[in-house]
């Protein structure tokens, strides 16, 4: 076996689909205005009080130049057009053109929680009217976790390893870690890497709402007549999460791999931080948590003080952000207190596999900027007072380092800490 390369790993561009818009460009733009994407939900009908969710605006798979009627049909799982269409407008961002010489060195690894549940159900509900014959022979193709990254290969010509990270929550992080790895020891130059989730069916909603994992809205709630305030994270009153589509896809590359073909890289992958808790299947675990973000920080050889800036899990649940709170104090001491702390579910909501990636991208954006992304819908909680979660607007902040973090069911963390170039 040979020896790692040791290689430097840079984000070249990345793509987005989510509540705020079905491209990054329009994600971005409302993010930094403070705008959230909440509505009450369309895509199915179900009764329950958890019906404000996140649903990627003017997306149809059928609008798609590439996607006939037949294919529309047949891939019915909406993560594998979704996960096409990022991963083509990644690329595009990004410059990179996939050709006989990069296409062989270019990985796909996209995670998702929940895979092709929308196209299960569909099977489902053919067998119970129309009978076992109406079972589609594309079941298991829509099912299988890979099969976006197949797709987007397909049509984007990439022939590098593909495969789909299985981390629930952190599924996208677990992605970047894991595509940032094998660039280092040159299993590829280029990786498109992120998460994908469409989960926005009956059965997972209910399932959420049942476990009391999202946000339960009652005429009493300040949501019930504004959904876009469903998603409060750190605030006195969060109450759980808004349930969310979407997917986010960021181009990795070597530095000098990118250098040779001419494409200016945004940021690095300074250092990665992954655990697990052998705690609880869905309360995390304070002293692993706090474990991951520290093994991130000294992975990227720097010092708690020189993060800049935090994108947090941050889910709006009680339980969540009272212990991602105390973790950050843990890893931070006295200096938590000027650290600006974004939490983009806020605006997004919770896209399960796919919302570490888009925060990432959100947040490389940010610092490129030199900003700070808001967490909306705040109102102060006493608990938290020692914590800046910047609320409400975006704020002008100029930093090098910022931790990115991503915690998922069954115990599993990823963090990463990225570095503006």
């Amino acid at each position: 076996m040979r020896a790692p390369s040791n290689r430097k790993v840079v984000i070249l561009g990345y793509g987005a689909a989510s509540a705020l818009g079905n491209t990054f460009a329009s994600t971005w733009e409302k993010a930094v205005a403070g705008k959230a994407g909440f509505r009450r939900l369309t895509r199915c009908t179900v009764e329950t009080r958890s019906q404000v969710v996140g649903e990627i605006p003017d997306w149809n798979p059928s609008d798609l130049p590439y996607v006939s009627r037949k294919d529309a049909s047949l891939w019915n799982a909406d993560f594998v057009h979704l996960t096409m269409e990022i991963c083509r407008q990644a690329l595009e961002d990004a410059g990179l053109v996939i050709d006989n010489q990069t296409g062989p060195r270019t990985a796909c690894l996209v995670g998702s929680a929940l895979n092709g549940s929308d196209a299960y159900r569909i099977a489902m509900d053919n067998y119970t009217r129309l009978g076992p014959t109406k079972v589609s022979p594309y079941l298991l193709p829509n099912l299988c976790a890979n099969l976006p990254a197949s797709k987007a290969g397909m049509l984007l010509g990439f022939t590098g390893p593909i495969f789909s990270p299985q981390g629930a929550c952190a599924s996208g992080n677990h992605a970047l870690g894991v595509g940032a790895r094998m660039i280092r020891d040159g299993d590829c130059d280029f990786a498109l890497a992120g998460g994908v989730d469409t989960c926005l069916i009956p059965e997972i909603i209910l399932g959420f709402a049942n476990m009391l994992a999202t946000i339960n809205v009652g005429p009493k709630d300040r949501s019930f007549d504004d959904p876009t305030q469903a998603s409060r994270p750190f605030s006195i009153d969060r109450k759980g999460f808004v349930l969310a589509e979407g997917a986010g896809v960021l181009v990795l590359a070597a530095e000098e791999a990118a250098r040779a073909h001419g494409l200016l890289p945004r940021a690095e992958i300074a250092g990665i931080g992954w655990n697990s808790d052998a705690h609880h299947f869905t309360r995390p675990n304070e002293q692993t948590v706090t474990q991951a973000m520290r093994d991130a920080i000294d992975d990227a050889e720097i010092r708690p003080q020189d993060i800049g800036a935090v994108n947090a899990h941050g889910t709006s649940t009680p339980t969540g952000d009272t212990i991602e709170a105390q973790c950050l104090r843990t890893v931070f001491g006295r200096h938590v207190q000027g650290i600006p702390i974004s939490a983009n579910k806020s605006q997004v909501g919770h896209s399960l596999g796919a919302s570490a990636a888009i925060e990432a991208a959100l947040g490389i954006e940010a610092m490129r900027q030199g900003l700070v992304l808001p967490t909306v819908n705040h109102l102060p909680d006493p608990a938290l007072a020692d914590l800046d979660v910047v609320p409400n607007q975006s704020r002008r902040h100029r930093h090098e380092f910022f931790l990115s973090n991503s915690f998922g069911f069954g115990g599993t963390n990823c963090c990463i800490v990225f570095r503006g170039l």
